[in-house]
């Protein structure tokens, strides 16, 4: 099992937390005391992220059964999910594979195509040979717009930092799995209450591509922060987090039709 830890009350709803590629658990401290006060949170690191083991994987599928096994090992049966990214894409694998462990979906700052295959393979190669700071600048100018990256230095430093400490395999092994990720006419089956969140500035995957992904799925929702890149709940932490517990705790839960 990968590392995962829970925080806020044990009685309470569980949320899980899925982290992009390249970073752990803590790109969701911002969120987390708002989070607290409704849920017990439990976040995880993906393989060769943070403390996250680093055993191989290569496929969205093999990271969705890591999902589960953790919920087993915690003795947890249903869950709200929140994803981003990467994050996202399990959230994706997870909605149309175990139904019934998803209660509500959010997909932040995700797609159901995260660009072209042979681009994915091109920095596997790049990490492969000079580890995860070969790409290190290339992803942090993609991470972050402009503006933080000349106002918040020190947030933009910490997280070349957590970065670069993934092991390179893990972080190669998450570049396969979204290389290969295309849910293609299964995302119309997806059941939860879904909410796709946007970063206006994100060019990763642009509003476009969040909006192609909220038609595909019946009933899901959109919104669009403005002045966020692709880690739009650190650029926008407080729009970013209203949006996660107004829909997490909208009432009732129930499934779309």
């Amino acid at each position: 099992m990968t590392f995962s830890r829970i925080d806020g009350p044990a009685d309470a709803p569980v949320l899980v937390l899925s982290n992009s590629l390249g970073t752990t658990l803590a790109l969701w401290d911002p969120q987390m005391p708002a989070l607290t006060e409704h849920f017990s949170v439990l976040r995880y690191d993906h393989p060769g992220h943070g403390l996250g083991s680093p055993r191989p994987v290569s496929s969205v599928e093999e990271l969705g059964h890591g999902v589960l096994e953790i919920l087993d090992g915690h003795g947890i049966g249903r869950v709200s999910f929140c994803g981003l990214s990467l994050g996202g894409a399990v959230g994706q694998w997870l909605a149309m594979h175990a139904p019934g462990r998803i209660d509500r979906l959010v997909l932040a700052c995700g797609s159901a195509r995260f660009g072209k295959p042979e681009s994915w393979r091109a920095r596997i190669e790049t990490v492969r040979a000079g580890g995860v700071e070969a790409v290190a600048d290339a992803v942090l100018a993609i991470w972050f717009t402009p503006e933080t990256r000349r106002d918040s230095p020190e947030l933009v430093r910490a997280y070349r930092e957590m970065m670069v400490s993934a092991e390179r395999e893990g972080y190669a092994g998450c570049c396969e799995a979204l290389a290969r990720w295309d849910p293609g006419d299964e995302l119309a089956g997806i059941r939860s209450p879904t909410l796709v969140i946007a970063g206006s500035e994100d060019a990763a995957t642009p509003p476009d591509q969040g909006a192609a992904l909220q038609r595909r799925i019946p009933g899901a929702r959109l919104s669009v922060l403005q002045g966020a890149g692709h880690l739009a709940n650190l650029e926008q932490p407080d729009a970013f987090t209203r949006l996660l517990v107004d829909h997490l705790t909208a009432q009732p839960a129930t499934e779309v039709a």
